[in-house]
């Protein structure tokens, strides 16, 4: 998604610099907290023929948080972090910021 949203142009400014930043702080929490992904749990193969088995669709938000790995505190501010999130307005910052 990034390259999509960026380009291939070369930036060397400061300025540029720093709207690079903004954008990728905001990419960052869309796809972190709103995109699922689908994440391949078995791959067997039959032959030519290849069958693959995916995991439910998630956010890494919600896989994380599943996971077990975080203390509670780390949970509790992703949490508010997620919660003071609105999609719709974090797509038209983006969009704003490109």
């Amino acid at each position: 998604m990034v390259r999509q949203v960026i380009g291939y142009d070369r930036f060397s400014s400061k300025a540029s610099f720093k709207a690079l930043e903004d954008v990728y702080t905001l990419l960052r929490l869309h796809v972190n907290f709103f995109q699922p992904v689908l994440k391949l749990v078995k791959k067997t193969r039959h032959g030519a023929k290849v069958h693959k088995v995916y995991d439910t669709a998630q956010t890494p938000y919600q896989r994380l948080m599943k996971s077990g790995v975080l203390t509670e505190d780390k949970k509790r501010e992703l949490a508010s972090i997620y919660g003071a999130l609105n999609p719709v307005m974090l797509l038209k910052q983006i969009r704003k910021a490109v």
